[in-house]
C-alpha cells in the first residue's frame, strides 16, 4: 500500500463502515424499489385498456318515409233506393247493414208504400239496387242489382237468391220442401251469407242428387 494514502494511515477500526449506517442505506434502497415498482404498474394501469372488447352489431334505421303503409279499404255499401220512400237516391251503409236501414237512410217508407213488398231484416249487398213498391205495384229484377238480385223478391233472371230468397220462395225448387228451406235459412243466419251455390253442399240432407237439381235454379 501507498504510505501516503490517508485512507491507510487510519486506524483499523475507523476504517470500518458502521454496521447501522449499512443497515440504513440497504433499507432506503428497498423502499426506492418498491415506490418505482408501484409507479410503473400504476403507468401500465393507466396505459393498458379496461373491459373487454366485443364487436357491436351493425342497426339498420328505416325512415318513415321508406315505410309503405297498407292503404284502409273503407268498409261500406253503396245501395241505390228507389220506389216508396221519401228520399230516394244512393245512400252508403256501413257492412253488414240490412233493408231496414237503407231504408231508414232513404227518410223511411212512404204512406203508400206495400211494407210487405220488401223483407227488411235482409242483408244489404254492395252495388245493391233496393226498390220498395207502391200497394198494387209489382216489383221487377232491378238492372243492375248486385248479383242479378232483385229488390223486393230475392228472385233474379229465373234464379233463387240464396241470401235473399223468403222460406216461401226456396220451397219453390225443385226437392226444397217447408224443412229443406228452413235448414237453408239457418244456415244463412249462422254464416252471414252464401258466397257460391257450392256452399249448399254444406247444408246437412243436400247431397249431390239434390244439388245438381239445385244448382242451376239458385244464384247468390
Amino acid at each position: 500500500m501507498d504510505a501516503d494514502d490517508p485512507f491507510d494511515q487510519l486506524a483499523p477500526r475507523s476504517r470500518t463502515v458502521p454496521r447501522r449506517v449499512m443497515l440504513r442505506v440497504g433499507v432506503g434502497a428497498a423502499v426506492l424499489l418498491l415506490i418505482g415498482a408501484f409507479a410503473i404498474a400504476v403507468l401500465v394501469g393507466m396505459l393498458s385498456p379496461h373491459g373487454e372488447s366485443s364487436d357491436v352489431p351493425a342497426v339498420t334505421i328505416t325512415s318513415a318515409a321508406s315505410v309503405t303503409a297498407t292503404p284502409t279499404v273503407a268498409a261500406v255499401l253503396y245501395v241505390h233506393v228507389l220506389g216508396a220512400v221519401t228520399h230516394p237516391g244512393l245512400y252508403t251503409l256501413p257492412t253488414g247493414s240490412r233493408v231496414v236501414d237503407a231504408v231508414g237512410a232513404a227518410g223511411g217508407m212512404t204512406h203508400d208504400a206495400d211494407q210487405s213488398g220488401v223483407n227488411l231484416a235482409r242483408q244489404l249487398s254492395d252495388g245493391e239496387q233496393l226498390i220498395v213498391p207502391h200497394v198494387g205495384e209489382t216489383v221487377t229484377s232491378p238492372v243492375g242489382s248486385a248479383n242479378g238480385a232483385a229488390g223486393a223478391g230475392g228472385i233474379a233472371g229465373g234464379k233463387v237468391n240464396l241470401n235473399t230468397a223468403t222460406e216461401t220462395e226456396l220451397e219453390t225448387l225443385p226437392r226444397v220442401g217447408p224443412a229443406m228451406a228452413a235448414k237453408i235459412l239457418d244456415w244463412r243466419t249462422q254464416n252471414g251469407r252464401f258466397t257460391s251455390v257450392e256452399d249448399l253442399m254444406n247444408i246437412s240432407g243436400v247431397g249431390q242428387k239434390t244439388f245438381d237439381a239445385l244448382k242451376d235454379q239458385v244464384t247468390v
